[in-house]
């Protein structure tokens, strides 16, 4: 395991800091979401296509009713129905000691850094 990589498996979670806190990369456990819809859509290519079409259709008729419409409330369970479907309920699972890794790489990264150009001891660059 690496410092970025404080999480190996199931699924690798990368820890990177950036300007104004860290980016947590969980691109292999969408690798697996990924292969799990394609999978499914292998199975039965119409019944995932009319899915993500009907989804399409209620997050645009959503849209135009606003923020408590039917058609929202409806895109929302059919969404969360899919998930559940090909994403593990949409939870990453983090096990035993890497826990503890991920905890610390993320309370690391949350330390002041010093901002690029400025010297040590707080003092104005020359």
């Amino acid at each position: 395991m690496s410092e970025r990589m404080p999480v190996s498996g199931p699924h690798r979670i990368y820890v990177d800091a950036t300007p104004s806190g860290v980016g947590l990369d969980v691109s292999h456990w969408l690798h697996s979401v990924l292969v799990s819809l394609a999978e499914l859509a292998a199975e039965d290519p119409q019944s995932v296509v009319d899915d993500l079409v009907e989804i399409a259709e209620l997050a645009s008729s959503a849209g135009a009713q606003g923020p408590d419409s039917h058609a929202l409330h409806e895109r929302d369970a059919r969404v969360q129905a899919l998930i559940e479907q090909v994403a593990g309920d949409g939870v990453i699972p983090v096990h035993g000691g890497q826990v503890g890794a991920l905890a610390e790489r993320l309370r690391r990264l949350s330390l002041p850094r010093p901002v690029p150009g400025q010297r040590r001891g707080g003092g104005a660059a020359a």
